[in-house]
């Protein structure tokens, strides 16, 4: 579970880009994140992977409170969440295969299962045979399936797409939407923040929209916790739960 409780970021020059944000994600969602640029999209990634502390609140994974995180652990922490970038942060003078082994060197992968590593994560973001091509020899789109590789390198539980789709045409962007779609499939946790909304309708995913970094509308229509609703011990037994309770912990896969 990933939870958001009361956060709020702030900077000295009274900018609040996340205000008073309220927001859990369970385990295998796929959450789409809409918002005008500078709504707080990025912000909410930053304060995810620990870029960013927050002025106020805390943000919890599995209910371990990011805030408090030490530094030294703060690597571990981004091995669970895979980022994609909006422009792609792909390095220009290494190879596509070269740029995805980097992620998985410093994970520790053995050296000898790199190679097949990276041919199978290019198989399946459907670039396959391009290993040994520089960036500067793909299109738009398959340099950012090369970066959607290099983010679940590590098979993290969680991926954040931030603006994945933002430099590119429709017919590419409805490509990797689909993609993203696929890696949810196979149980990754997938937040996309995204400003084109026509996406949306690609997907029955839960919807999220922000504005100056408060959340103005969320599809999500399971009722929060709240003591003076909870059903008496009388009637438990004559109701049904309406939402089951999910037991799935986000755990990191063998390498």
């Amino acid at each position: 579970m990933i939870d958001f409780a009361h956060v709020t970021k702030s900077y000295p020059n009274g900018d609040i880009v996340v205000d008073d944000l309220d927001l859990s994600i369970s385990p295998g969602e796929f959450v789409v994140i809409t918002g005008k640029s500078g709504a707080g999209k990025t912000t909410i990634g930053r304060l995810l992977i620990r870029d960013l502390l927050p002025t106020k609140g805390t943000i919890t994974i599995d209910g371990e409170d990011l805030t408090k995180l030490k530094a030294k652990n703060i690597p571990m922490l981004r091995r669970k969440i895979g980022v994609v970038f909006q422009d792609f942060k792909i390095i220009p003078d290494k190879t596509v295969g070269e740029n995805i082994a980097i992620a998985l060197e410093i994970a520790g992968f053995d050296n000898k299962k790199i190679n097949a590593k990276v041919d199978r994560l290019l198989d399946m973001v459907g670039i396959p045979g391009k290993a040994n091509l520089f960036p500067v020899q793909l299109a738009g789109g398959e340099i950012q399936r090369a970066a959607i590789a290099r983010a679940i390198a590590c098979d993290p539980p969680i991926l954040f797409a931030d603006e994945p789709t933002g430099n590119l045409d429709k017919d590419t962007s409805i490509e990797i939407f689909k993609l993203l779609q696929k890696i949810n499939s196979d149980g990754t946790t997938v937040i996309m923040a995204t400003h084109d909304v026509t996406l949306i309708d690609l997907n029955k995913a839960r919807h999220i929209h922000i504005e100056k970094g408060k959340i103005i509308s969320d599809s999500d229509k399971k009722p929060k916790s709240d003591k003076s609703s909870e059903v008496p011990e009388s009637q438990k037994d004559s109701e049904k739960d309406p939402e089951p309770k999910r037991n799935h912990k986000y755990s990191h896969k063998d390498k």
